[in-house]
């Protein structure tokens, strides 16, 4: 059994001016996803997503990816991992045991092996008829489920969170900047807000999510005056770029701070531990390493005490790539299901997600256990531009 052929699909799904949200990070205008497709030389296609520029991603595994992996046996998930982390110096990491990195070993490579790593896990599941998570080894049977929105300006907060809950959802996250301030930030305005969602939600779960855009002290003085809401965890309070200022404000509040949606490998996440910065790691499967790595820094997040929530903001197949690492890990504690419109996370399948009473289902089929509609590339076909505009 080897791997024929690896192939990088771009896509994207423009966004209807009235659905459209804005918040600190611009408008988003439309969405984009790079499926890849790993196929075996019995005719078993396996299938991952990744994050990033998608025609950069397209060309990053044709050029240096699909090379290094054809050839090889699909259940040699971590020697495929190491070969595309490492390159052409993969014979004497594997060897010495010493990982010894090429050059790109951040960023848009780091989310091309991540999407060819998701695609291999679902065919290796595939190829022995058994649902991703338990070819992982499943530690549950569904997950709780966080509904993830939450934009609405002022009191509107109030309805919109709420509605949340009122289709069974027990947790739910909002943006620290909301429709009415995302070109000057307010604080007095965030926490009208927050109060409007906590009296919509009741005594639901409430998290936040600053996406970054705050300096340390800003964040620090927001953390005090929403500390009477009972906030679960405040998001991404600081850039990713400063884990010394991320740890600064986990120590001025007792708000569990969460972070790691725009990280890269274990490496990362260790300078993020080491510096005592996150109760609550949430690396993304598609950009963080894939399968492979998310299990590495899961279990280093478990000895450090630190549980983990997923990020999992995209396409179909991220998401379902998502919950069945959800499902095989044990301090996975919760999964993020975007409230956004989101046609291809909706309607990539022919099936749909289990959501019900605030819990994600798996399905029964093989793999990821989901089939791509047969027209997902005239449905989805790649636009070039920016998925942001402010």
């Amino acid at each position: 059994m080897q791997i024929v052929d690896v192939e990088a699909v771009p896509l994207s799904s423009s966004i209807p001016e009235e659905k459209q949200h804005r918040t600190d990070l611009g408008t988003k205008v439309k969405s984009d996803a790079v499926l890849v497709f790993v196929t075996a030389d019995d005719g078993t296609t396996g299938v991952g997503a990744s994050l990033g520029q998608p025609r950069s991603i397209e060309a990053i595994v044709d050029e240096s990816l699909a090379p290094l992996v054809e050839g090889e046996n699909p259940h040699d998930t971590t020697r495929c991992w190491e070969k595309m982390y490492t390159g052409s110096r993969w014979p004497p990491s594997i060897e010495r045991g010493y990982t010894q990195p090429r050059e790109g070993r951040r960023g848009l490579t780091l989310e091309a092996i991540s999407g060819v790593d998701i695609a291999i896990h679902d065919l290796a599941a595939k190829l022995v008829e058994l649902p991703l998570y338990r070819y992982l080894g499943a530690a549950r049977h569904s997950i709780r489920a966080y509904a993830s929105g939450g934009w609405a300006a002022g009191e509107a907060a109030k309805d919109e969170l709420g509605e949340y809950t009122d289709r069974g959802f027990e947790a739910v996250k909002m943006r620290v900047v909301g429709e009415e301030s995302s070109e000057r930030f307010d604080i007095q305005a965030t926490v009208e807000r927050v109060s409007a969602a906590r009296d919509g939600v009741g005594d639901a779960d409430l998290m936040i999510d600053a996406h970054g855009s705050l300096d340390v002290s800003t964040a620090i003085r927001l953390a005090e005056r929403l500390q009477p809401f009972d906030i679960s965890w405040f998001e991404e309070p600081v850039s990713p770029d400063d884990h010394p200022g991320l740890a600064t404000v986990r120590e001025s509040t007792t708000i569990p701070i969460a972070t790691g949606e725009r990280e890269f490998t274990r490496f990362d996440f260790r300078s993020l531990f080491d510096h005592d910065a996150c109760d609550v790691a949430q690396p993304d499967i598609a950009r963080a390493g894939g399968i492979t790595e998310l299990r590495r820094i899961a279990a280093m997040a478990s000895a450090r005490g630190v549980r983990v929530a997923p990020h999992a903001w995209g396409s179909g197949v991220l998401f379902a790539a998502s919950l069945h690492f959800a499902l095989a890990t044990q301090n996975v504690h919760v999964l993020e299901v975007p409230q956004g419109h989101m046609p291809m996370l909706t309607e990539l399948f022919d099936q749909e997600f289990e959501i019900e009473d605030g819990r994600v289902h798996p399905p029964a089929r093989p793999g990821l256990g989901f089939t791509i509609r047969d027209d997902f590339a005239d449905r989805f076909e790649y636009e070039p531009g920016p998925e942001y505009v402010f």
